[in-house]
Protein backbone atom coordinates (compact mmCIF):
# COMPACT_ATOMS: atom_id res chain seq x y z
CA UNK A 1 0.00 0.00 0.00
CA UNK A 2 1.37 3.39 -1.03
CA UNK A 3 0.62 6.57 0.93
CA UNK A 4 1.24 9.99 -0.61
CA UNK A 5 1.44 12.91 1.86
CA UNK A 6 2.48 15.57 -0.67
CA UNK A 7 -0.84 17.41 -0.82
CA UNK A 8 -1.13 17.41 2.97
CA UNK A 9 2.36 18.86 3.44
CA UNK A 10 1.95 21.45 0.68
CA UNK A 11 -1.43 22.50 2.08
CA UNK A 12 -0.16 22.81 5.65
CA UNK A 13 2.71 25.02 4.46
CA UNK A 14 0.48 27.06 2.12
CA UNK A 15 2.84 26.44 -0.80
CA UNK A 16 1.89 26.57 -4.46
CA UNK A 17 2.64 23.93 -7.05
CA UNK A 18 3.92 26.69 -9.36
CA UNK A 19 6.45 27.91 -6.79
CA UNK A 20 7.68 24.38 -6.08
CA UNK A 21 7.98 23.73 -9.81
CA UNK A 22 10.01 26.88 -10.43
CA UNK A 23 12.33 26.32 -7.48
CA UNK A 24 12.92 22.59 -8.05
CA UNK A 25 12.84 22.35 -11.83
CA UNK A 26 10.18 19.62 -11.63
CA UNK A 27 7.45 20.08 -14.22
CA UNK A 28 4.18 21.52 -12.97
CA UNK A 29 2.26 18.64 -14.55
CA UNK A 30 4.33 16.07 -12.63
CA UNK A 31 3.78 17.90 -9.35
CA UNK A 32 0.07 18.36 -10.05
CA UNK A 33 -0.40 14.65 -10.81
CA UNK A 34 1.46 13.75 -7.64
CA UNK A 35 -0.50 16.32 -5.60
CA UNK A 36 -3.86 14.95 -6.74
CA UNK A 37 -2.67 11.35 -6.36
CA UNK A 38 -3.21 10.61 -10.04
CA UNK A 39 0.18 8.95 -10.46
CA UNK A 40 1.72 5.94 -8.81
CA UNK A 41 4.85 6.01 -10.94
CA UNK A 42 7.24 8.80 -9.98
CA UNK A 43 11.01 8.76 -10.22
CA UNK A 44 13.07 8.45 -7.07
CA UNK A 45 15.16 11.43 -8.20
CA UNK A 46 11.95 13.51 -8.35
CA UNK A 47 10.92 12.38 -4.88
CA UNK A 48 14.36 13.29 -3.55
CA UNK A 49 14.15 16.78 -5.11
CA UNK A 50 10.78 17.29 -3.43
CA UNK A 51 12.16 16.07 -0.09
CA UNK A 52 15.17 18.37 -0.34
CA UNK A 53 12.95 21.32 -1.19
CA UNK A 54 10.53 20.61 1.68
CA UNK A 55 13.41 19.62 4.00
CA UNK A 56 11.74 16.37 4.98
CA UNK A 57 12.64 12.70 4.95
CA UNK A 58 11.32 10.45 2.21
CA UNK A 59 9.20 8.54 4.72
CA UNK A 60 7.37 11.77 5.57
CA UNK A 61 6.52 12.31 1.91
CA UNK A 62 5.50 8.78 1.03
CA UNK A 63 4.80 5.69 3.02
CA UNK A 64 4.75 2.08 1.97
CA UNK A 65 3.00 -0.80 3.65
CA UNK A 66 3.48 -4.20 2.02
CA UNK A 67 0.36 -6.14 1.17
CA UNK A 68 -0.33 -8.93 3.60
CA UNK A 69 0.38 -12.36 2.22
CA UNK A 70 -2.32 -14.92 2.66
CA UNK A 71 -1.48 -17.44 5.34
CA UNK A 72 0.04 -20.60 3.97
CA UNK A 73 -1.93 -23.76 4.46
CA UNK A 74 -0.50 -26.11 7.03
CA UNK A 75 0.20 -29.59 5.75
Amino acid sequence: MFENNFSKIVGERLLSITKISIETGISRSTLTSFYYKKTTNIRVSTLLKICNYLEIELLELIGFMPLKKSKEKKL
